[in-house]
C-alpha cells in the first residue's frame, strides 16, 4: 500500500484551519492486483489513510505502507509497517552529482545494483524475493551505510554541504529505506504512486480545478475507476460505458463489476466482452 499527497499550499495542522487543497494518491497492491484511490480535500495523506484503514477488515495482516518521508503521510490511529522511498533518497544524490561526482557515482552505482536485483525478483514470491535481496542486496546496502557513516564520522564531507545533507537524510531514515531487506513484499520506492498522482494532477489542471467538494469527490471517483482500469490492463472508456449500460446489475452485485473481472461478467450475461478501440482511434 503506497500513498502520497499533492498539495495546493495553505493552512495549518488542524484540517478545519487549512485553506489549501490536498490530493492524496493511494495504490493498494495485493496478489498481483493494483487498486488506485484518489482523495481530494483538506486532509493530509495520513488522515486519508486512516479513513481507508478504518474500513479494512480487522483480521487482515498489518499492511506495509510505502510513502515518502513526510511525517504527515503516516496514519496515527492504525498500525502499519512504514517504509520510505529509496528513490527519494537516491534523488538527493542525483541533485548534487555535479559538485561531488566521485562520491555520488559510488552511491548511484550501488543503488543501481540493488534495483537490478529487484528486477530479477519480479516473478518471485514475497518470501523468496526477501531471501534473494538479503543475499544479494544486503551486502551492498551494508557497505553503503558504512561508507556514509564514515563520511560523517571522519569529517570527510561537510555536514551542511549538498552531499552531507543527502547522506544525513539517508542515514536518518535507513531502517525505513531498507524495509525490503526485512519484510516480505516491501517495495523499494513509491514510484507507482508518483505516476498515479501525475494522472490526477493533470485531470485537476484540465478541469480548471474543482469548484466544490462535491466536484472534487466526483472527479476523484472517476479518476480512481479510470486509473485502476488502466492498471488492470483494461480500456477505461469501454469499462465506464459498460458500467452505465448495466447500472442495475452493478448496483445488485458491485463485486462482479471490478475493472479486472467485468469482462467475465459481460460474457456470462451474453453481452460480449470485446472492448472497442480508444475514443481517439475511432473514425469520425
Amino acid at each position: 500500500m503506497t500513498d502520497k499527497a499533492s498539495e495546493v499550499p495553505g493552512g495549518g495542522e488542524d484540517s478545519s484551519e487549512r485553506k489549501g487543497m490536498f490530493t492524496s494518491g493511494i495504490v493498494s497492491r495485493k496478489d498481483g492486483r493494483d487498486i488506485a484511490l484518489f482523495l481530494s480535500g483538506q486532509k493530509h495523506a495520513g488522515e486519508n489513510m486512516e479513513e481507508v484503514l478504518r474500513r479494512r477488515a480487522a483480521e487482515l495482516k498489518v499492511p506495509i505502507q510505502m510513502a515518502d518521508a513526510v511525517s504527515r503521510n503516516a496514519p496515527k490511529e492504525f498500525q502499519v509497517i512504514l517504509a520510505n522511498c529509496l528513490a527519494h533518497a537516491r534523488r538527493k544524490f542525483v541533485d548534487v552529482v555535479g559538485s561531488f561526482p566521485e562520491e555520488c557515482r559510488y552511491v548511484l552505482e550501488t543503488l543501481a545494483k540493488v534495483y537490478r536485483n529487484d528486477e530479477a525478483t519480479q516473478a518471485m514470491a514475497p518470501e523468496e524475493r526477501l531471501r534473494f535481496h538479503q543475499e544479494h542486496s544486503g551486502p551492498l546496502v551494508d557497505e553503503l551505510k558504512c561508507w556514509m557513516e564514515k563520511q560523517i564520522e571522519e569529517r570527510q564531507v561537510e555536514p551542511n554541504s549538498g552531499l552531507g545533507e543527502a547522506i544525513r537524510y539517508a542515514l536518518a531514515r535507513w531502517e525505513k529505506l531498507t524495509r525490503f531487506l526485512e519484510v516480505p513484499g516491501a517495495p523499494l520506492d513509491n514510484n507507482v504512486v508518483e505516476r498515479a498522482l501525475k494522472k490526477c494532477i493533470l485531470h485537476r489542471k484540465n478541469s480548471l480545478f474543482y469548484k466544490t467538494r462535491r466536484g472534487a469527490w466526483v472527479g476523484d471517483t472517476l479518476m480512481s475507476l479510470i486509473y485502476t482500469c488502466e492498471l488492470a490492463g483494461g480500456n477505461p472508456f469501454h469499462y465506464l460505458t459498460e458500467l452505465q449500460r448495466h447500472a442495475r446489475e452493478l448496483a445488485a452485485n458491485p463485486a462482479e463489476w471490478m475493472p479486472w473481472n467485468y469482462r467475465e461478467t459481460l460474457a456470462r450475461l451474453g453481452a460480449g466482452s470485446a472492448a472497442p478501440p480508444p475514443p481517439q482511434a475511432q473514425g469520425a
